[in-house]
């Protein structure tokens, strides 16, 4: 990392680099919530999108990811994304399901079935609490373009392929206490929300793409559907 953050303000920390090589962002962390490479080496499409995307950085398998989890003390808990075709990370007490919108799972779909939901594993301590949620998490975002476009001030000219919309986000942070981490910020929808909360965050991205996208959300701002929920 450089000696000074991509971007700061008061309740957020950006730096551009690779979080395996800079191991400071998770020191000030109470829990983990981040959405990393699945290990499942994607590859996008063009449909209903500028271009086909060339693939996320260290998606080749579940390394990075997993690397990144042994740098964090077994005591803090952890929210992490996942595709339930990939390895599951080390010590998961339990797997939610998060339902993306309804034009999702197309491409690569069985028997008719869509792939229309990830997985979101629940790993290390979490205290015992009485059971008054789903473990479906659904959004109220219409679309995935509404994910993954409209959510971005206009001008960035960058829309991440995974991008989480900020009411699952929001959700799962508010089960959550203390500074949050992500070490892979992709689009920034963790640190959005945790701001949006009244939440500290860190986060680290390695593409500057999208550390540049995270900066303008953050300065400028971001459509929230789904505010509601």
């Amino acid at each position: 990392m450089t000696a000074t953050p991509y971007y700061a303000d008061d309740s957020v920390t950006l730096w551009h680099g690779d979080c395996l090589e800079h191991p400071e962002w998770w020191i000030d962390a109470d829990v983990l919530v981040t959405d990393p490479p699945y290990g499942i080496a994607w590859r996008g499409t063009t449909f209903r999108t500028a271009g086909a995307h060339g693939g996320i950085v260290n998606d080749q398998d579940t390394t990075a990811r997993d690397a990144a989890l042994s740098m964090v003390p077994a005591s803090t808990p952890a929210i992490i994304f996942g595709s339930p075709l990939a390895q599951l990370p080390a010590n998961v007490r339990q797997v939610l399901v998060y339902q993306k919108p309804c034009d999702t799972g197309i491409f690569g779909a069985t028997a008719g079935f869509r792939r229309d939901w990830e997985a979101i594993y629940l790993c290390g301590p979490w205290p015992s609490v009485p059971a008054t949620r789903s473990g479906v998490l659904k959004t109220l975002a219409p679309s995935v373009v509404s994910i993954t476009a409209q959510r971005y001030p206009k001008d960035t000219g960058a829309g991440h392929p995974h991008a989480k919309p900020l009411d699952v986000m929001r959700t799962l942070i508010a089960t959550t206490s203390g500074v949050i981490a992500d070490p892979f910020a992709g689009a920034g929808a963790t640190l959005v929300a945790a701001r949006n909360l009244g939440r500290r965050a860190i986060g680290v991205e390695i593409d500057e793409r999208y550390c540049e996208v995270i900066a303008k959300r953050l300065s400028q701002g971001v459509l929230d559907f789904g505010a509601s929920a």
